[in-house]
């Protein structure tokens, strides 16, 4: 495991006032994301996956409590690790009246590299994600799976030290969804870390280095996909998940 740690997350809550009542979605979250590695955030709908993985993307302030990214609170300089963060959404958002080379660009361009940097940067993403003969093709005319790698690209344009994914293969066919599964692991080796919210158990168990499972906004528990297994004595991580959500009479997600 990663002894260098990239963000910490420090005792987080998360309100939210409804006309009836306040919903206490986030109570009390703190764990460490580690440089180059793959955290994969699982739980039963409710459990707070979403309202955790939108903070870091910085969608949504914490009510209390603060997120660190190099040991400097993300709240100091919200634009600055905006710059080290990237975030890849469950539904596309691609820009149908640019070309994919386009979008690619103008992501460069918002986070303001140089016309060289993105140059450069544009041919890595476009080999590495193998969009060569789509390059100058709409994101309408492409597959699903196709339009989610650009998507990935898009979010690395800038060269972020997290990577935000919410949901990347769901509605990808299963060939598609170890291609991507692939270009994914491939972070790692380049010391991008990856929280990833998947509802994908084989995904989770292919893809992390820890998981993290929360409960009704609490953190139940974080280890790795082995020793999860290993300790509630499953073959499977799907098993394991199974029965975490059997023992708290909870429908799985």
């Amino acid at each position: 495991m990663q002894s260098s740690v990239l963000i910490k997350i420090n005792n987080v809550h998360k309100h939210y006032k409804t006309k009836k009542n306040v919903v206490h979605a986030l109570n009390g979250v703190s764990f460490d994301i580690y440089r180059g590695e793959i955290m994969s955030l699982l739980g039963s709908n409710g459990a707070g996956k979403t309202t955790l993985s939108s903070l870091l993307a910085t969608l949504h302030p914490a009510s209390s409590g603060d997120i660190t990214c190099n040991g400097k609170s993300i709240y100091d300089d919200i634009n600055h690790y905006r710059r080290q963060m990237g975030f890849c959404p469950q539904d596309s958002n691609l820009n149908d009246d640019l070309t994919v080379e386009q979008n690619l660009v103008a992501a460069g361009e918002y986070f303001g590299l140089s016309s060289e940097a993105i140059k450069k940067r544009l041919e890595v993403l476009i080999a590495q994600f193998n969009l060569e003969r789509y390059r100058k093709s709409s994101p309408s005319q492409l597959s699903g799976g196709y339009q989610r790698r650009v998507m990935i690209a898009r979010s690395l344009m800038h060269n972020p030290k997290l990577l935000i994914l919410d949901e990347p293969t769901v509605g990808i066919d299963p060939h598609m969804r170890h291609r991507l599964w692939e270009s994914i692991s491939a972070l790692r080796a380049n010391g991008v870390s990856v929280l990833l919210t998947t509802h994908y158990l084989d995904e989770a168990e292919f893809l992390s280095d820890r998981i993290c499972v929360l409960d009704k906004g609490s953190i139940k528990l974080i280890n790795t996909p082995e020793e999860l297994k290993t300790t509630y004595q499953q073959s499977s991580l799907e098993d394991v998940f199974l029965k975490l959500m059997n023992e708290n009479n909870e429908e799985p997600v």
